[in-house]
């Protein structure tokens, strides 16, 4: 999953044509990026045929609201909030709720999560997640958020890990779409050697 941390709407759809190229076809922006509902529209409207289109940092139930007008279709927070993760499982989108314990694992699954989103993971770590995974029941599936690049993909994918967010090791402010296409090459092609 890109993470567009601090994108902007004029530059957010060549960014996201880039993605597209590259092999990733899901694409957050998070809700503290310059206008984000703007470019999760404009994303939605000329890629979402072909991308899954998501906001981040989604903090309350009328953040989610918003993010569902706006045309996106999963919402990711830093945080396990049940009344975000029921409120966005009834407008029909994915929740992915941000989780580092035990005990917030159950809690996102209690109330409809779909996937958990593991941050920081580097905090975590592999061992940490390799030890939350033991008690999460088989279907679970986890991505690793925070501090994880392509030199990580191999040793989290043998633990089981389902997937990544990859934030500024992809995207920063002002990078342009070449610098994007060539990180989410690099990037693209180390997950594909953990395949």
């Amino acid at each position: 999953m890109a993470i567009l941390r601090g994108v902007q709407p004029h530059e957010v759809v060549a960014l996201g044509e880039q993605l597209l190229q590259a092999g990733i076809h899901q694409i957050e922006v998070p809700l503290n990026s310059p206008n984000a509902l703007e470019s999760i529209a404009k994303l939605q409207k000329s890629l979402g045929d072909h991308a899954f289109i998501g906001a981040g940092t989604v903090l309350s139930v009328a953040d989610a609201k918003a993010v569902h007008v706006h045309g996106g279709e999963f919402v990711v927070s830093p945080n396990c909030n049940s009344d975000v993760i029921k409120a966005t499982k009834d407008m029909g989108m994915m929740s992915y709720p941000g989780v580092l314990t035990p005990t917030e694992c159950f809690a996102a699954l209690d109330s409809g999560a779909d996937l958990l989103k593991l941050f920081p993971a580097f905090l975590l770590g592999v061992n940490g997640f390799k030890a939350i995974q033991a008690v999460l029941p088989n279907y679970v599936e986890c991505y690793a958020v925070g501090g994880i690049g392509s030199d990580d993909f191999a040793q989290w994918r043998t633990a089981g890990i389902a997937g990544f967010g990859l934030a500024s090791n992809l995207y920063t402010p002002g990078d342009i779409p070449e610098q994007v296409a060539r990180k989410a090459k690099i990037l693209v092609n180390a997950w594909d050697d953990t395949l």
